[in-house]
């Protein structure tokens, strides 16, 4: 099956309220341009350099998105045209994507990453963290970002049970933190689901699924 046969199937099975973002990481430019003209508009890369690059080369009209774990030092390269940032788990980082996108007059979306794997190399915050800094008035002063939604990945396993646990987990959270909206908080995104367990994911609430695989086929590293 061909990219666009492959985002046309999956286009279908979709409630309208699901964001689908295309992971492009490691995929060459002609397998994005050919979800592009598919329709495609969400893509989402991992490392900042290689976004960068990509985004000089694609049309303009591509919203990309950040999903992988961001270091704080190279957020300025992405601040002129990220649209969200999905990996935030921590309040410094936080700030430097509010300084840098205020040097660009923008205004750069964010999600909370919230730990709900068991396994140790899963970035993220606990629920306790993500409250009180939803809360915190140091967040509130931060007019130049705006937290959009929370973003979960499961362990890495073949217990579905498990996966179905930490993904309804996740989406109590989110409900939960819900109820503490501010001038620049209001969660409407649940991003969780990838290739191997989306369909999973969407049943437990989630209205955002990375996928790349089951859109590019078998990733290539390189």
């Amino acid at each position: 099956m061909s990219i666009s046969e492959n985002l046309k199937k999956i286009k279908a099975t979709l409630p309208d309220h699901v964001t689908l973002v295309a992971v492009s990481k490691t995929k060459p430019i002609s397998d994005i341009m050919e979800a592009y003209q598919a329709g495609h508009r969400v893509f989402g890369e991992n490392k900042i350099q290689e976004m960068v690059e990509k985004y000089e080369q694609l049309p303009r009209d591509i919203e990309w998105h950040m999903i992988g774990h961001v270091q704080r030092n190279k957020v300025k390269y992405m601040a002129p045209f990220v649209h969200v940032i999905h990996g935030v788990d921590q309040i410094k980082l936080l700030k430097e994507i509010n300084k840098q996108a205020q040097k660009h007059n923008r205004i750069i979306q964010c999600l909370l990453q919230i730990k709900i794997a068991e396994e140790d190399s899963k970035f993220g915050m606990t629920f306790d963290n993500a409250r009180s800094l939803i809360t915190g008035c140091e967040v509130s002063e931060l007019k130049n970002i705006k937290i959009v939604g929370l973003m979960g990945m499961a362990t890495f396993t073949d217990d579905m049970d498990q996966v179905e646990q930490e993904f309804s987990r996740l989406r109590s959270t989110f409900e939960n933190l819900k109820q503490h909206p501010a001038s620049n908080v209001d969660l409407s995104i649940l991003s969780m689901g990838m290739s191997g367990d989306y369909k999973l994911a969407l049943a437990c609430g989630s209205t955002m699924i990375r996928l790349g695989s089951s859109i590019f086929g078998e990733r290539n590293y390189h």
